[in-house]
């Protein structure tokens, strides 16, 4: 069949820091069946409550260790003949052999917890994080209203919803913005994180105020959009976009607000937030991946964004 002209695949799967639980789900003793990074995982949470991630398939014959494995201490334990992983993946006990075989071993990967969710590093080639997951400090302020949870399952390439966030002119035209209202974009010094500002007049609940929303990324996976403004009050939506495979995403995002916020604006914030996108559904379910698409002048964000992007793929190193 022949290709259409400029059509790319989907790029591979991204390095970096990718949810792939929120805490909230994940009790002492529980395990769980997952598939990210288009691989079968197993994560459990040991008895002292350290989040574990693991290949799911026993070096033994094979079983997955989520579909009927059990916690046991900080290990989990085979369903088929009771081999014990820890949470690096070595083996430590075979219930019927003193021995345990130095290639007894399944791979581990490095999870951290933070803003009520559980991240796994991905490396295509294995190499250590090179960054670290930032900290919601709104999370845990008593100032701030309990994180509101949202989920989200998208057939696409999660790169396709991170262009969002660089793309101003589809506001009008997707959300029905009356205008693009000027920005400003920002890259760090290390090159892993970028921030664009955008500000506009608006009428609020609490009168006329030059709004500020302001939109965070750490690299691939992690984002941060809040809005600011309003005297002693904000609005703020965290995200960890993660990659199930190169075609399927899935992205979570916890919202919270300022408590003098939460009747006035709060819950408008979060319905607009989680409705709107469900406008780029639509478009990002019956597109295609350009690899080398034609731009116009005022993509200047979005050309950008294609250039830093580079950067977490392995195979465009």
């Amino acid at each position: 069949m022949k290709q259409e002209p400029n059509r790319g695949l989907p790029p591979s799967i991204p390095n970096g820091w990718f949810a792939v639980a929120w805490s909230k789900d994940l009790l002492p003793g529980e395990v769980k069946r997952l598939r990210y990074f288009d691989q079968e995982l197993a994560i459990f949470r040991t008895r002292s409550g350290e989040p574990k991630l693991l290949d799911a398939y026993c070096a033994h014959l094979g079983a997955h260790l989520a579909e009927g494995g059990r916690v046991v201490g900080e290990s989990i334990q085979c369903p088929f003949h009771g081999w014990r992983y820890d949470g690096s993946g070595a083996c430590v006990e075979i219930p019927y052999c003193d021995k345990v075989p130095a290639k007894a071993r399944v791979r581990g990967w490095e999870v951290i917890e933070r803003n009520r969710m559980i991240f796994a590093w991905h490396h295509a080639k294995g190499k250590p994080p090179s960054w670290e997951v930032p900290l919601m400090p709104e999370f845990e302020d008593p100032e701030w209203t309990d994180p509101r949870s949202f989920d989200l399952e998208v057939a696409v390439h999660m790169q396709d919803m991170a262009e969002n966030n660089c793309d101003p002119v589809h506001f009008q035209f997707v959300h029905g913005s009356q205008e693009t209202p000027p920005s400003e974009i920002e890259f760090a010094e290390d090159g892993r994180f970028f921030r664009i500002v955008s500000r506009s007049e608006q009428d609020t609940p609490m009168g006329k105020f030059e709004m500020v929303l302001e939109r965070e990324t750490w690299g691939l996976g992690l984002s941060t959009v809040r809005m600011c403004g309003i005297p002693n009050a904000g609005l703020l939506m965290f995200s960890s976009t993660s990659p199930i495979d190169s075609g399927n995403t899935h992205s979570r995002w916890a919202f919270t607000v300022t408590k003098n916020m939460a009747d006035a604006a709060g819950e408008e914030f979060i319905r607009g937030m989680s409705q709107g996108v469900q406008q780029d559904i639509r478009i990002w379910q019956n597109k295609i991946y350009r690899s080398h698409p034609v731009f116009c002048e005022a993509d200047e964000y979005l050309t950008k964004f294609r250039r830093w992007t580079r950067q977490f793929y392995s195979d465009l190193d």
